[in-house]
């Protein structure tokens, strides 16, 4: 298994380049990168094992879907959606007829 040294160069994500870029390793913590710097802008930052942070619009929706979630109670969600399905026979729909545009 590889062991990861002070200096080595590994793949991490770049806050500041925004993209997947060369890293240093800075510091090592319970034998696992902890800080590394990017070796195109010179930014040290956590190690982020190449994987980039949520954007502020991901971050929102997760939010208001937590928020929505925690409105609806368990009972009214789970009950009348079973019983409504299987109470109803599904509708055929008539093709329309088509008309002619001059």
């Amino acid at each position: 298994m590889f062991e990861p040294r002070l200096g080595d160069v590994i793949d991490d994500h770049c806050i500041k380049c925004r993209r997947v870029t060369n890293h240093s390793i800075v510091s090592i913590v319970n034998r696992e990168a902890a800080k590394v710097r990017c070796r195109t802008c010179y930014h040290d930052h956590d190690y982020r094992h190449e994987q980039a942070p949520p954007s502020k619009k991901e971050l929102k929706k997760a939010e208001l879907f937590k928020e929505v979630l925690s409105t609806v109670s368990p009972e009214e969600s789970a009950a009348p959606t079973d019983s409504a399905a299987a109470a109803e026979p599904p509708s055929e729909k008539k093709p329309r007829a088509r008309t002619k545009k001059a």
